[in-house]
């Protein structure tokens, strides 16, 4: 017997057209009467990028600037993710209601989007992928592919379109 889908962890990068798989999460609730968990991970900087900042500043004004910086970014982007779910549902205030939590972190986004998948017990994930072929996938790796193969749970991996949709991030 598969289980049930109570609760859906829909994670986002806020790339042009990523939304589009918000939809999916949308529908997804909506047939298993669930609850969806909105998640973006804000990525560190890299070794090489805080290496060349390091040049310049010491260590402990890199990190009173990024805390300073990461409280305002946090909240700007939780707000950004409120704002196009009311938008996105806005005929279906009942599936608004659907919407459990929007949580915004800082971390490896594979490791993060894992941890919250279990800590909040969700039956499934759904993300995106931009699928940029072969080449850029044997250098730069992909979040969702990490993902796949580092749970036990279900995964959707949504390919995102790459012609404009009707619905995006940038008009929020």
């Amino acid at each position: 017997m598969i289980p049930r889908i109570k609760k859906i962890l829909y994670a986002t990068d806020l790339t042009k057209n990523s939304a589009y798989a918000f939809r999916y999460a949308v529908n997804s609730a909506q047939k298993h009467d669930a609850q969806i968990y909105i998640l973006h991970v804000i990525e560190k900087l890299s070794a090489s990028v805080e290496g060349l900042i390091g040049l310049h500043l010491d260590r402990e004004t890199i990190d009173k600037l990024w805390a300073g910086k990461k409280e305002e970014q946090i909240r700007r982007i939780h707000q950004r993710l409120e704002e196009f779910a009311k938008w996105e549902l806005k005929e279906d205030a009942a599936t608004m209601n659907r919407i459990a939590d929007i949580l915004v972190t800082e971390g490896d986004p594979t490791s993060e989007i894992l941890e919250k998948a279990d800590a909040l017990n969700c039956d499934i994930v759904i993300l995106g992928t931009h699928g940029h072929g072969l080449i850029g996938h044997a250098f730069l790796g992909s979040v969702a592919e990490k993902v796949l193969h580092r749970t036990r749970k279900p995964v959707y991996i949504i390919p995102i379109p790459e012609e404009n949709m009707d619905i995006t991030f940038r008009d929020i």
